[in-house]
């Protein structure tokens, strides 16, 4: 199911409400956010809402949402992957690196505001501790209210209209908008598209569109996301798992405005007494700064892949395997016995050894032995001769393509 332009001008307006990561990326939402029957609308096609939502060109809203993330990873894991352990605000660094971390778990509730592509504001709130993340032309800010500690990184390319794309990227996450696109462009073939009941979603009301897999072996049960019946807005976004229970994330507004923020809401200013970090843009000029990375550096997963990625730490080849909902990624570390290597060294780091044991139970196989990494979204299986078989797939799907690309 092919996008067209109008979708991607959507996307581009897309509030940066910060979630998956995963992918992506972040409480199980409140009753309130859809009632039991839902309004009565007139009937619409798949086809008509999927128009609605690329037709739809709100630029201007302001609002608060919640999100929820229940991977279900082990306890240690969650704490090694870049302490995502619990909902809120932590100190130690306004980098926003150090904040999207924590949405791969636990419950967060977020104002938002947008005033088209060069402004917009998002802030997480845990009591009277705020982060904040503001892009307001040329600047994007991060502010960590408990430590007192400030980012900044200047983006003269976005005051001109250009590289929104990255400077939204690097606010770090999506909003319910931004992960209904996502989701719609990453749909094809293999998903089966239809119109569900009806629902309200911060008092507006919403047609809900429904994702479903069409192949065997993956994790999605399916994706719901609620459209607003009057201008095609995505207001909350639902993955639902196949193995039944809450949402894995659950993100959308639990109030929101249309109209136009007054400007002073994307002002910004340091506080007196705060550190001051530059980053990526600002460090060549002195040497200092640093870069946002994304979701690109948890330090559980550094470690195990350092004691892995043979002499330079470095993975090797990756190989796309599958399609759809099934894909899974192959990736030859190079590192021979290197899961066995790392599981017997004494000189392997502490961080990876922890990371390893909260692992699942070992697996065989014609392709050998394993282990796999089990979540409630995206499995991973980490042979012993150091090959990662990894996707949003089933530890039955992982075997078997382990066994047939051995």
């Amino acid at each position: 199911m092919a996008t067209n332009a109008k979708t991607r001008k959507a996307a581009r307006y897309a509030v940066p409400v910060a979630v998956a990561g995963v992918a992506a990326a972040t409480v199980a939402m409140v009753p309130a956010f859809a009632n039991s029957g839902g309004p009565d609308l007139p009937k619409m096609t798949a086809q008509q809402l999927i128009e609605k939502v690329a037709a739809s060109d709100v630029q201007q809203l302001s609002g608060s949402a919640k999100i929820s993330t229940d991977l279900g990873l082990p306890k240690l894991a969650s704490g090694l992957l870049g302490g995502a352990g619990g909902g809120g605000v932590a100190g130690g660094s306004a980098n926003p690196e150090d904040k999207i971390a924590q949405l791969a778990n636990g419950s967060h509730t977020v104002r938002v505001a947008a005033d088209g592509p060069d402004r917009q504001k998002l802030t997480f709130v845990d009591g009277k501790d705020e982060y904040s993340l503001i892009h307001n032309g040329a600047d994007v800010w991060g502010y960590d209210s408990k430590a007192n500690e400030v980012w900044h990184e200047k983006n003269p390319e976005a005051a001109a209209g250009k590289d929104q794309k990255k400077t939204a990227e690097r606010l770090g996450g999506a909003s319910p908008q931004q992960l209904a696109q996502d989701v719609l462009k990453a749909a094809g073939q293999t998903t089966d598209v239809s119109v569900g009941e009806t629902a309200q979603v911060a008092g507006r009301d919403a047609y809900q569109l429904v994702l479903k897999p069409k192949q065997s072996g993956s994790t999605v049960g399916s994706v719901k996301i609620a459209v607003d019946a009057a201008n095609g807005v995505p207001l909350r976004v639902q993955l639902l798992a196949a193995e039944g229970g809450k949402p894995i994330v659950d993100a959308g507004f639990t109030k929101v405005d249309f109209a136009k923020p007054s400007a002073d809401t994307f002002a910004f200013t340091a506080p007196k007494g705060a550190k001051v970090t530059e980053g990526a843009a600002e460090a060549g000029k002195d040497g200092h700064g640093k870069e946002f990375k994304g979701l690109d550096a948890f330090p559980g997963l550094d470690a195990l892949t350092g004691g892995m990625g043979g002499k330079d730490g470095k993975g090797g080849e990756t190989k796309v395997l599958g399609e759809g909902w099934a894909t899974i990624a192959r990736i030859d570390t190079g590192a021979g016995k290197g899961l066995q290597e790392l599981e017997n060294s004494k000189d392997a780091p502490k961080e990876a050894k922890q990371f390893l044991d909260s692992l699942g139970g070992k697996v065989n196989g014609k392709f050998g032995e394993g282990r796999v990494f089990k979540t409630r979204l995206v499995n991973a299986l980490i042979t012993d001769d150091g090959k990662v078989y990894v996707g949003a797939v089933t530890k039955d799907a992982l075997v078997q393509a382990a066994d047939a690309n051995k």
